[in-house]
């Protein structure tokens, strides 16, 4: 798809319709001199300049990439008109393209009926849905994760509810047992299920938590704004299928979040909520007397906390799903590849003597950190932002991102390390461009380069290979597993974890 042609179509075809109209000149206040913008323009672009490659795959860091370009090419045409969703008089055209976009949604998590439409971020849209759990049970709070995305307690505080956050088990998934005792007190009316974490991409066991609510009689809210897309790869074959249960369960849940501008391949600004009962529109009853007055239909500003919002997000949407569809054959093709990376890089850790899996990645994040002597939450913080910092600015960059996992959550994954800290900074990669797959190796080996030196082992002692006092070597050495791996360091701070074999020294 050639986006440059693309978007000259897209200008010449808005500029086709708006000549339909009769010409008309353009107020002098708002002409601007050609050379004078070329120097707005010229720092502008500039600017921009300041930003990491989120469209690269040596960009594993946080969850950014850019937008498709039929989405690209959607949204400009349409901003070109400049519609605004709120009302029908102001979107006409957008709004029936945002009700069929939504519908796609809605088909895609396996809801017969349902009532939604976008916003302009998963925030708002888990608002939305707390907002709707509120007026449906006055009095009752919200748990979640202790994992779950941190806009939960902050929309507790904005609607007054009182939030009960869960703890997780030790593949951050929320606890079922720690949740029915919050449950057991009747304190609770909504529980938040998150498909997907934004930290580890951990998966909650929403198919479990489907009898506690016809136990207790709750709400289920699924916080699927991350990872809600991989429901395309439920029970699909080859190694990037997921195990469906959780995922058929969200059909079941009353409400629903998604983020299109993460999986959905849309510029930012595109969240969406969905209701599974059509009636909860009634919480949202207000009236406009300056705008719902061209037509008898639902107004999407009638269903919606937010007021204006732009009808080039939808029609972005819209033409998106025209050429890639939410379904296993569409955009699931593009989750597989971005899954399949995570598996593979997995992989790679395993097997890797300078870098360990975190925990097993469920979506398409990769947790990890770098081996050291002695293990200890101290020695791996100082490790894992020495590997981000350095991955950064080397020859050859790579940019990672950072997650704080705390004394408790690391040790129950890996009880071997020394709990000498509160936590650590362990490494993690969100492989969400599908190109990601084919950079995995680069990836790898830019991440699991020696950084800089590390302690000696604590059970270093003399050997008929070992260096003479303040030597350094240099050659090859032999890994615990068999490896060959060049190397260099110092007798007194070796920087990778197995000194003694090696071969070839050299004096400091």
């Amino acid at each position: 798809m050639d986006l440059q042609h693309w978007l000259g179509r897209a200008n010449d075809a808005i500029q086709q319709w708006a000549g339909t109209f009769g010409p008309y000149e353009q107020h002098p206040s708002l002409l601007v001199d050609d050379d004078r913008f070329a120097a707005a323009f010229e720092e502008l672009t500039g600017r921009l300049k300041d930003n990491y490659p989120f469209f690269h795959p040596r960009y594993a860091g946080q969850m950014l990439k850019p937008p498709h370009p039929a989405a690209v090419v959607g949204h400009l045409a349409t901003m070109l008109i400049n519609p605004n969703n709120h009302a029908l008089d102001g979107g006409p055209a957008t709004a029936r393209m945002e009700r069929e976009a939504v519908a796609h949604l809605a088909a895609m998590f396996g809801y017969d009926t349902h009532l939604g439409h976008l916003t302009t971020s998963g925030t708002i849209a888990n608002l939305e849905a707390l907002f709707v759990a509120r007026e449906l049970h006055p009095g009752r709070g919200i748990a979640y994760s202790a994992d779950a995305h941190y806009t939960h307690g902050r929309m507790c505080h904005v609607l007054g509810m009182k939030g009960y956050p869960v703890p997780t088990d030790d593949r951050g998934r929320i606890s079922l047992d720690a949740l029915e005792d919050i449950l057991r007190t009747g304190e609770v009316g909504t529980v938040v299920l998150t498909a997907g974490t934004t930290g580890l991409g951990a998966i909650d066991p929403i198919h479990d938590a489907l009898a506690l609510r016809e136990r207790h009689g709750v709400r289920l809210h699924v916080d699927a704004a991350y990872g809600g897309f991989f429901t395309l790869l439920a029970g699909a074959e080859g190694p990037e299928g997921l195990a469906p249960q959780p995922w058929r369960a969200i059909a079941q849940c009353d409400s629903i979040v998604v983020d299109p501008h993460k999986h959905g391949l849309q510029p930012y600004g595109c969240g969406a909520v969905l209701f599974r009962d059509p009636e909860v529109g009634r919480f949202y009853l207000h009236d406009s007397p300056y705008t719902y007055f061209t037509s008898s239909e639902l107004h999407l500003g009638e269903i919606s906390l937010e007021c204006s919002r732009a009808g080039a997000s939808a029609a972005a949407l819209w033409l998106t799903f025209q050429v890639l569809p939410p379904t296993p054959e569409g955009l699931g093709r593009v989750l597989g590849a971005g899954r399949r990376a995570a598996l593979d890089w997995a992989g790679l850790i395993t097997a890797s003597d300078e870098l360990e899996l975190y925990q097993q990645p469920e979506l398409d994040i990769v947790s990890y950190f770098p081996t050291v002597e002695p293990a200890a939450l101290g020695a791996i913080d100082a490790a894992s932002a020495r590997v981000l910092a350095e991955g950064m600015t080397g020859p050859d960059p790579v940019f990672l991102s950072t997650l704080k996992a705390d004394r408790d959550a690391f040790t129950t994954r890996h009880p071997k390390v020394t709990a000498d800290a509160d936590g650590a900074r362990v490494l993690r990669s969100v492989l969400m461009k599908p190109e990601s797959e084919d950079h995995v190796h680069r990836l790898h080996e830019q991440g699991a380069r020696p950084h800089g030196p590390r302690p000696a082992p604590a059970d270093w002692a003399p050997s008929v290979d070992s260096p003479p006092a303040n030597a350094c070597w240099t050659g090859t050495a032999t890994s615990p597993s068999g490896k060959p791996r060049p190397g260099c360091g110092c007798a007194t701070a070796p920087s990778i974890r197995w000194p003694r074999r090696l071969r070839t020294w050299c004096a400091a």
